[in-house]
């Protein structure tokens, strides 16, 4: 099994030793580098070329949306995952928009946060709670101003069981369609909504109203 070459930002070094220690004791992670600040993260990022970037918001110099932001326009393969103590913050939203797979707390239980890690590296979503409903309160204050949505319900439907965590391959079980079916909804939902990944199709559509107001958008 190849490990997930991994980036571990934060700048507390209790915190960042602390996640990188937990990360190195599983065998499907591989801590190549920590960072201590955005500036080092992304400088860091270009160098080792991690699958995953686990970042910390708020740090000096250059903050974690930010160094989201500049990781991901140079490799857009990396996948990166907000770790923070804040559970309602404009900041998380933020780091959501320009593209961070998930968002996770640092005092969620090791499990909760290992599955979570899990299911980013594997292409799904992994959102907090707080985030999720975060979000649903956002396209619930928008819902008056929000435009009609251009998805078919076939599209609104796979895409709300992407939302849940589900892959390419139990949507097509759950909706009794092959997965080339689901893949060409996937196509066609990026494409109508002017997104390029699973992650930003789902958070741009809570944000719209695009997806029901109970849809929880948690895939961890």
């Amino acid at each position: 099994m190849t490990a997930w070459r991994t980036l571990v930002a934060d700048d507390h070094p209790i915190v960042r030793h602390g996640v990188a220690a937990l990360l190195d004791a599983e065998g499907d992670f591989d801590v190549v580098g920590e960072a201590a600040d955005g500036v080092e993260a992304v400088a860091l990022a270009a160098r080792l070329a991690p699958d995953l970037v686990i970042m910390d918001l708020r740090m000096p110099g250059l903050d974690g949306v930010e160094a989201t932001q500049r990781i991901l326009e140079a490799r857009p393969s990396t996948r990166v995952v907000v770790l923070t103590t804040y559970e309602s913050d404009e900041s998380i939203l933020r780091a959501i928009e320009v593209g961070a797979s998930g968002y996770l707390l640092k005092a969620a239980p090791q499990d909760e946060l290992l599955a979570g890690l899990r299911s980013v590296v594997a292409g799904q979503i992994a959102l907090a709670p707080s985030m999720a409903a975060l979000l649903v309160g956002r396209a619930r204050r928008q819902a008056d101003t929000a435009p009609v949505s251009p998805l078919s319900p076939r599209e609104t439907e796979v895409l709300g069981l992407v939302a849940e965590g589900l892959t390419n391959a139990e949507i097509g079980r759950r909706l009794y369609v092959g997965e080339a079916t689901v893949k060409t909804h996937l196509s066609h939902v990026f494409e109508k909504l002017s997104v390029t990944d699973r992650t930003r199709a789902v958070t741009l559509a809570l944000e719209r109203g695009y997806l029901p107001r109970s849809q929880s958008g948690s895939g961890s």
